[in-house]
């Protein structure tokens, strides 16, 4: 595995890769792997694409990336995909999306084990009174996306 660290506006980044695929984004405070840093192509990529994403240039990442998971999480991290930039849904919306409407604590779950946040929207799904309800980053970087994005509508 490989790994990257880029400054954002939301604090470091760490990015990690096999080498083919984008497999990992972690929010800082994160353990630095002592080996396995190194410049690769996707890394550039990815990188200039959450520039652009920052500076409010781009609203969907094409990047190569890798979802590992269960077959319910990868159909919930399918759906977040979906959500267009600068829109919100509810976690009941996602449930109903992944065809369950009862599974909403599972549908939680799933969002918050999302191995890559920002990339695959997550911070997209808030409370169905518009509360931000928590984020693997913290709230307070869930609110800088959807400020960012200017999808506040409920909150």
């Amino acid at each position: 595995m490989f790994y990257y660290v880029m400054q954002s506006p939301i604090g470091e980044l760490l990015l990690s890769s096999d080498g083919e695929f984008l497999r990992r984004l972690s929010f800082f405070p994160f353990e630095l792997p002592l080996e396995g840093r190194k410049e690769i192509p996707l890394f550039k990529q990815a990188h200039q694409q959450l520039e652009a994403y920052f500076a409010g240039e781009l609203r969907s990442f094409d990047l190569p990336i890798y979802l590992e998971g269960s077959a319910f999480q990868r159909k919930v991290w399918g759906e977040l995909i979906k959500i267009p930039y600068g829109t919100t849904i509810s976690y009941k919306q996602l449930a109903e999306r992944v065809g369950d409407i009862k599974a909403i604590r599972a549908v939680g779950k799933a969002n918050g084990q999302n191995p890559l946040p920002i990339i695959v929207p997550c911070h997209r799904v808030v409370g169905s009174n518009g509360n931000l309800i928590g984020y693997g980053g913290g709230v307070e970087k869930k609110l800088f996306l959807l400020k960012l994005e200017n999808s506040l509508l409920f909150v």
